[in-house]
């Protein structure tokens, strides 16, 4: 048996529900509510990801590109973004990823708008 795992997922993703809860409570930067995607490249090879964001009442933006090397994962608040427009929190967007390779996607919201917190976290839909 090998160490080495085939790359798996899809090469394409969508998050249909997107919000980045606008107030937070508790210390920054651990309890900034926030929205992130959580990739898996199980693969050898780098994955060159771009995020497209789309929004209700404007164009998408985007491109933004992560590299994931083979064999990481990586974790990306999309209240991190910035180039080459920020995803505002407050405003419900959705979000397509496609990779050179195949990848898993993984959406997680930390709200904590409440000092009750709420985690929601959902599989991606990975595009055939």
């Amino acid at each position: 048996m090998t160490n080495e795992l085939p790359a798996i997922g899809s090469t394409t993703w969508v998050v249909a529900d997107g919000y980045i809860p606008p107030h937070s409570t508790g210390p920054a930067p651990e309890m900034t509510s926030h929205d992130s995607v959580c990739i898996l490249n199980a693969g050898p090879q780098p994955a060159e990801v771009d995020i497209f964001v789309f929004f209700t009442d404007r164009d998408p933006s985007g491109p933004f590109t992560l590299r994931i090397e083979g064999r990481r994962a990586h974790h990306q608040r999309l209240n991190d973004l910035g180039q080459p427009h920020a995803v505002s929190p407050g405003r419900d967007y959705s979000l397509v990823l496609r990779s050179n390779v195949p990848i898993v996607v993984q959406h997680t919201r930390l709200d904590s708008r409440q000092e009750s917190n709420a985690l929601m976290s959902t599989i991606a839909y990975p595009v055939q």
